[in-house]
Formats: structure tokens, C-alpha cells, sequence
């Protein structure tokens, strides 16, 4: 068992030891990589729980939310292209087509109508999509840092536009350059201090541990690019009158990526959704405050148990 630290006295760990097993499944002819999170006790209670990560991350990011569902089954893929799984081969890295990968991945598992599903920021904008496309797929639907709006607007609109640039002047630079500048240090670094919103020394040092481990592991530039496309270009609001399942919604209050306004719009448009909202925390919930998510999805599974 981990020794537990208060935060901010030492380093913070994660230990899924016991849990965790890390398989590969063919979809679609590619052999993913998937990581199966088995409860501490199996209950008639169990849960089986899909998760889907966010744009540039992989398996990992989750992970301090996975600890928190002791009583759960989480299933995580790397996307294709991200992390441990290789790019689709004739496959667009669209939401379209992460969309057909889910639910083949789904088939391949044997995951039927009770599994739920959760996506994180990107994520959100495919497990969405994935949902409203094929009614009764999944049971219930949980958002975190959901995209709520196009990328371009609200106050976070001139980043998204200098990261346009900033992908497309990787593409356009001779291979070796262009992967060097997607994968360069400062830069992935920047990004990290802009999106925490902690002043806690050891999660800050934590959160920078992640983002210079996992945040590079992507296939190659062009696949980057498709998928950077697809998450600034889609949305939760573009599907969600066609979410008629149970949806919850997972916001941080300081989130200027998934701005709280939008977070508000959105959940007027959900036929059967709720808001959870989040104190002190901005785009990073998973890793800042996944004390309180790991709440409000319990709460969440509780009260819409498996038919």
C-alpha cells in the first residue's frame, strides 16, 4: 500500500499496482495499446468504465482520477497515434475517425450497453460524437474539461490561433526540424505552466513530470497535425441535443480553454444532463483536483445504475 503524503510535503506518485495490466488488441487492423484497471473487489456495484484522453496525452494523464475508482473497472487505450499505440494507416485522425476506432474497440473488448464512457477535453469532443452517432451504445456519459465551444473563441482565442501557427510551421518544415520544434522542451514546458493553475510546489513538479514524459509521444507530425485539426475544430455543443443519455459534466471553475459560460450553454442543451463544477482548478482536473472528479463520478454512477 503508497504511503499518502498531505500535498505539498512530497512527491506525489501514482500506484495502480495490482489494478493495472497492459494489454494490445487489433482494431481495424492496427495493434493498440490498452490498459485494463480491475477493481480491489469485484460488486454488483463494478462499473466498467471506458476513458478516453486528450489531445497530446496518453493513458497517463488519467491515472490519478483511475486511482480514486478503487471499486471500478477503467479501461484506457492510447489513442492511435498517442503514447504506446502506432497511427492509423489509412485512417484520418479526425473525430470521425477516432470515432469508428472507439467502437471497434469497443467490439473487440466485448464491451456491451452498461459501459460508460469518459472523455477529457479532446476526448470529450470524441466520446461525444461517438455517443450521439450510435444511441444505446453506452449507458451514461461522463465530460471532464469538456469543449464546449470552438477553440477560437472566448479569451483563451489568440493561444489557439498561435498554436495553428505553430503546427502548421512544424508541418511545413523538413521532418527532422519540424518533429524537433513539436517536441521541444521550452515549449511543451510553456504549455504546462500555462494550463496549471496550482501553486503547490510538488503538484506543479508533478504535473511538469507528466506533460515532459507523455506529452511528446505522439506518431509522427503529419497525424499530429489531423488530430490538432479535429480538436480545435469540433465540439460537445455540435452533438449535444443528440446526447439523450445520462451526461455529466465536469468543469473547472478556471478554465480558459473550456470557459465556464460555455460549460453553463452546454448544459442547457444536454435533454438529460448535470454540472458539476469545480473550484480553483482550470483545464487540468484530471491532475489538480482528482480528489473532487473522482467524487462527483461516483455520485454520478450511483445514482444511474446499470439497467
Amino acid at each position: 500500500m503508497k504511503e499518502r503524503t498531505t500535498p505539498g510535503t512530497g512527491p506525489i506518485a501514482v500506484d495502480l499496482s495490482g489494478r493495472a495490466a497492459d494489454h494490445t488488441v487489433e482494431v481495424a487492423g492496427a495493434a493498440v495499446r490498452y490498459w485494463d484497471y480491475a477493481p480491489l473487489e469485484w460488486t454488483p456495484a463494478t462499473r466498467t468504465i471506458v476513458m478516453v484522453h486528450g489531445f497530446r496525452g496518453d493513458h497517463h494523464g488519467l491515472e490519478r482520477v483511475v486511482e480514486l475508482l478503487p471499486d471500478h473497472r477503467v479501461i484506457m487505450p492510447d489513442l492511435p497515434g498517442f503514447g504506446a499505440s502506432p497511427a492509423f494507416d489509412r485512417t484520418e485522425h479526425s473525430i470521425a475517425g477516432y470515432g469508428h476506432f472507439l467502437a471497434g474497440f469497443l467490439d473487440a473488448l466485448a464491451l456491451g450497453s452498461k459501459t460508460v464512457l469518459l472523455g477529457h477535453s479532446f476526448g470529450s469532443i470524441v466520446a461525444s460524437h461517438f455517443t450521439a452517432s450510435r444511441p444505446g451504445r453506452v449507458h451514461a456519459l461522463i465530460l471532464v474539461n469538456p469543449i464546449a465551444a470552438p477553440a477560437l473563441e472566448g479569451p483563451s482565442g489568440h493561444l489557439t490561433k498561435l498554436a495553428v501557427f505553430y503546427y502548421r510551421a512544424a508541418a511545413k518544415l523538413p521532418a527532422p526540424l519540424g518533429n524537433a520544434l513539436l517536441r521541444n522542451w521550452l515549449i511543451v514546458h510553456a504549455m504546462s505552466m500555462a494550463m496549471a493553475k496550482t501553486k503547490e510546489r510538488a503538484l506543479l513538479t508533478f504535473i511538469h513530470g507528466q506533460h515532459h514524459a507523455y506529452f511528446s509521444r505522439f506518431a509522427n507530425r503529419d497525424m499530429l497535425l489531423e488530430a490538432f485539426r479535429a480538436s480545435v475544430g469540433g465540439t460537445v455543443r455540435e452533438v449535444a441535443d443528440r446526447l439523450t443519455l445520462p451526461v455529466l459534466l465536469v468543469a473547472g471553475a478556471e478554465d480558459e480553454i473550456a470557459t465556464l459560460p460555455n460549460q453553463h450553454k452546454l448544459m442547457d442543451l444536454l435533454p438529460d444532463g448535470e454540472l458539476v463544477v469545480i473550484s480553483d482548478v482550470g483545464h487540468l482536473i484530471h491532475y489538480e483536483t482528482p480528489g473532487p472528479a473522482a467524487a462527483a463520478i461516483l455520485n454520478f454512477l450511483e445514482r444511474h445504475p446499470a439497467p
